[in-house]
């Protein structure tokens, strides 16, 4: 008994020995790294609940001063805001969809020994990963099929991501072994048999990872809907919101809801605004966290 607990005790002592200043350097370094993206979001939402004054007289830091929703009250009252909302939602979703149907298309096949001409297919995948026509050609071929001012042009360009469709091929490599294909082979299993009641319920992870990955890329990004929509109800939430911070940056107060009266200054708007499209996105995560962890890990530690 007496050894037992010497022992316990020389495990204890010895593993907080071990700890050293370098542990302590690399939590600092961590920390910091977390306060940068933590400090602005909070900074941002602090002045989109504070008063004009405050923020004009720049009171405001990382707590409201003169607390109000005016500018939360001005957004959800206006109707170009919740549409667009609920557009790009529904933009997003159906992006993610289509992109992880041809992101996993191309890369089961991809990771399974013995395809024929596998590293030229493969190649020809990575290579427009550094190589493009370019902005023009892209927009006369959005044009000549007919996709301007449609929602397809936000969704079909970019549901392909070699880089992608990479990361799922190493995971599938790694994870899944090849006897558990021969297996089903000799059962008499098909391809698609295969990947719908093998590979697809093992790949959990690195589908939430990338879907996730394919969502978020899509809700932040304008710079395409800008070249390709023009119409108003057609326009993304990001580039409303764009246009938003751009309209008013040289107005001394705006109001974004027709018929009412109630008036932000630009700033309190303009974070009122950030919050708004912002938050929604960052409700998927907690959902998809366990998978997110598993799938930026399992796939880059083969063995």
């Amino acid at each position: 008994m007496t050894g037992n607990l010497t022992n316990r005790k020389q495990s204890f002592f010895g593993g907080v020995n071990r700890v050293h200043v370098s542990d302590f350097v690399i939590a600092f370094v961590i920390l910091l790294l977390s306060l940068t993206c933590i400090l602005p979001f909070i900074y941002v939402m602090a002045k989109s609940l504070s008063s004009n004054t405050a923020v004009l007289s720049q009171k405001v830091y990382l707590w409201p001063v003169g607390f109000n929703i005016d500018a939360y009250v001005s957004i959800f009252r206006d109707g170009k805001m919740t549409h667009s909302l609920l557009y790009t939602i529904e933009v997003t979703v159906l992006f993610t969809v289509i992109g992880m149907v041809i992101t996993t298309c191309a890369a089961y096949p991809l990771s399974i020994k013995g395809l024929k001409f596998k590293g030229f297919f493969a190649f020809i995948l990575m290579f427009t990963m550094y190589f493009s026509a370019g902005l023009i050609p892209e927009y006369l071929l959005i044009k000549d099929l007919k996709l301007l001012n449609t929602m397809w042009a936000l969704v079909l360009p970019l549901s392909f991501s070699a880089y992608n469709m990479l990361i799922m091929r190493s995971f599938l490599s790694s994870t899944i072994p090849d006897t558990l294909y021969e297996a089903a082979y000799l059962d008499g299993a098909s391809d698609l048999r295969v990947l719908t009641s093998i590979v697809l319920p093992l790949s959990k992870p690195i589908i939430a990872t990338l879907s996730l990955f394919y969502a978020v890329g899509r809700w932040n990004a304008f710079a395409d809907a800008k070249y390709y929509i023009t119409k108003q109800s057609l326009q993304p939430l990001q580039l409303l919101l764009n246009n938003m911070v751009l309209d008013a940056a040289g107005n001394d107060a705006i109001s974004i809801a027709e018929g009412t009266a109630t008036q932000s200054t630009p700033e309190v708007l303009q974070s009122a605004a950030i919050m708004f499209a912002t938050i929604p996105i960052i409700i998927v995560y907690p959902f998809v966290q366990k998978y997110f962890v598993q799938g930026t890990m399992i796939g880059a530690v083969k063995g």
